[in-house]
């Protein structure tokens, strides 16, 4: 098989990659210098972009910030990283919705292990709904300025695109299960738009030509995944909002909020475990843009994402843990030699697992085992 579609270029919004393989979005946990090189080896890999995933948009937010001179100049160091494998480098602006003042009573529990970081995530969950409900609104547009902010110090350092996470915050606004306001940011689908549609307007007036992606998460029902994100029947009053706003393409997956194991699903999920999980959701999303679409959820297989791209059902293909098992799989596909990939089988244990340990991403592959 040639692969001719995964390695053919793409405008993807306004950007020009050279194929269609995307690095998603991932919240690494590594120390600096391990995961500068992580995302060069991806880089040198062969993939078109790497997505950086949760960038904070304010001064005081989680992760590494645009807003120190460290921080700043790490992501430089990055982008210079990546650029010199000639990869492209997008900046997830990420605004978290969990209630800091909420968290700090759970903070013994945590301590003393009574609570673990399951059972963390689940009450943290819990405190989003009041904390989205009962935010002021002068805080509200004092992050949303924030996405402006970001944006224009991540173009200065070197990032090429940004992608506005639609899941957290502007997630937790769009759905009904945590927004209960009654103001102009809550009620009606559009009201609960206003959120994002704000914050892609704060990047656009700041940098107008800038490419924006948007990662939308989608909620769905019957059986019931995610919490936040927005409903199947919502999507064609979203999307013609957020086109207006200022989107240039789409990253297509599940809402969040829910048991990390459906979002970064195992192969033994009774829901996702197939290949290509999530891009059924990318057929509901593509009746309504002809914006391109990025999908993601476990892919691996050179074949079937092939045939993926060639159909059009999808314009790229996004993987995490599939390059984190094996930076090269682009040269390995580009050398029609796909029987060298190291394979994810999705078993979580030391991407996930490491995650969830607070020992960074890894992968059962890595001959160095991590202390």
């Amino acid at each position: 098989m040639s692969y001719q579609t995964i390695h053919s270029p793409i405008d993807y919004g306004g950007l020009v990659l050279k194929n269609r393989i995307i690095f998603a979005p991932t919240s690494m946990g590594l120390p600096t210098e391990q995961w500068i090189e992580r995302l060069r080896q991806i880089a040198a890999g062969g993939c078109a972009m790497i997505i950086v995933g949760d960038v904070p948009v304010t001064k005081h937010g989680f992760g590494l910030s645009l807003y120190s001179k460290k921080g700043f100049e790490t992501y430089q160091r990055l982008a210079r990283a990546v650029h010199e494998e000639n990869c492209m480098l997008c900046a997830q602006l990420h605004q978290s919705d969990s209630n800091l003042k909420g968290m700090l009573k759970y903070i013994p529990g945590v301590l003393s292990k009574k609570i673990s970081m399951e059972q963390l995530r689940e009450l943290l969950n819990q405190e989003v709904g009041p904390y989205i409900t009962n935010l002021s609104p002068e805080k509200i547009h004092k992050i949303i300025e924030g996405f402006g902010e970001a944006a224009v110090l991540a173009q200065k350092a070197g990032f090429d695109m940004v992608q506005i996470h639609g899941d957290r915050m502007c997630g937790s606004f769009s759905s009904t299960i945590y927004n209960h306001r009654t103001d102009a940011y809550g009620g009606s689908p559009e009201n609960r738009a206003r959120f994002a549609v704000e914050a892609i307007q704060a990047v656009r007036r700041r940098l107008p030509s800038i490419p924006i992606d948007y990662k939308l998460a989608i909620r769905q029902e019957n059986p019931h995944y995610g919490n936040a994100g927005i409903l199947e029947q919502e999507l064609p009053i979203w999307i013609p909002l957020l086109e207006q706003a200022g989107v240039t393409s789409f990253h297509v997956t599940l809402a969040n909020h829910g048991s990390l194991t459906d979002t970064i699903p195992p192969a033994r999920h009774p829901d996702f475990g197939g290949e290509g999980c999530f891009l059924k959701f990318c057929n509901l999303v593509r009746r309504f843009t002809k914006l391109p679409i990025c999908g993601v959820g476990g892919l691996s297989n050179p074949e079937f994402i092939e045939n993926q791209l060639s159909s059009g059902r999808i314009d790229c293909a996004a993987m995490s843990r599939q390059l984190i098992a094996d930076p090269n799989w682009p040269k390995k596909v580009l050398e029609n030699q796909p029987e060298t990939i190291q394979r994810c089988i999705r078993c979580n244990q030391k991407c996930l697992g490491g995650m969830m340990a607070h020992q960074g991403v890894h992968c059962i592959y890595e001959r160095t085992k991590t202390k």
